[in-house]
């Protein structure tokens, strides 16, 4: 195949390798990038323009020369972002799990799922299943309902898998739910994604006042039983509370 028309792993592996000589020498021009990339300085142009289309290299002032773009911050912003929750969530989802002795979670409301990105176990956590991660169902998780709500976001109901016999599949029951959660400030599942297993959930936000995750405790339903909620809520709601702040929130 000819370097006029690479294989789409090809090409992916060319833009990948564009960006990283612009981030080496700061700026390049077309002839240099493709006698580094060893292809023809049509293929070099065609490559960046489709880097160029989605905001990861810029034209300099200077025409035809190239620098890695916006696109490049933005991407490495939402990396910082989510390592800098982790990081400061650590300790708050320490102390909560060894006060409750549950397992305590963060989550992030990611491509329409929630994605928890750190988890702290605590001494009668009865499960060793690590959820670091994972990507689970917004409408049957607490984390998920807690980010579904401040998003303003709508499922319809066939968006609503059943996952057990307790698991919100109606579209008017859930937005129901979503408003309760807007009021209270925390929200719960009980039994919704596993049987056998509760969850509590409040929003954590980030600088702009903005929710930007949501930090949750599980633990198994005849221990974290529904008259417990309310407690475990403020608990939790302390933690996101404190969270929050370490990410520039202000009350």
């Amino acid at each position: 195949m000819s370097n006029n028309n690479p294989a789409p792993v090809q090409s992916v592996d060319r833009a990948l390798s564009i960006l990283e000589i612009l981030a080496r020498r700061k700026g390049a021009g077309v002839t240099e990038i493709g006698r580094e990339l060893g292809v023809h300085k049509s293929t070099a142009f065609r490559l960046l323009a489709a880097l160029e289309s989605r905001g990861f290299v810029e034209q300099t002032q200077e025409r035809g020369t190239y620098r890695l773009g916006l696109g490049v911050v933005r991407l490495a912003g939402a990396v910082t972002a989510q390592l800098d929750l982790s990081r400061q969530g650590n300790e708050a989802c320490d102390r909560l799990a060894a006060d409750l002795g549950e397992t305590v979670n963060i989550a992030i409301l990611d491509s329409g799922r929630a994605v928890n990105v750190t988890q702290s176990r605590g001494a009668a956590s009865i499960s060793s299943h690590n959820w670091v991660g994972r990507q689970t169902p917004l409408h049957a998780t607490s984390s998920g309902k807690v980010l579904l709500a401040f998003a303003q976001a709508e499922m319809a109901d066939g968006d609503l898998e059943r996952f057990t016999a307790a698991t919100v599949t109606d579209g008017a029951e859930l937005s129901r739910q979503l408003a309760q959660i807007r009021e209270a400030g925390w929200g719960f599942t009980a039994e919704e994604y596993e049987v056998g297993l509760n969850a509590v959930a409040a929003p954590i936000r980030g600088a702009d006042g903005s929710v930007i995750a949501a930090l949750s405790v599980s633990g198994p339903a005849y221990r974290l039983d529904r008259a417990s909620f309310p407690a475990i809520a403020e608990r939790v709601i302390a933690a996101a509370a404190e969270v929050s702040g370490r990410m520039g929130a202000s009350f």
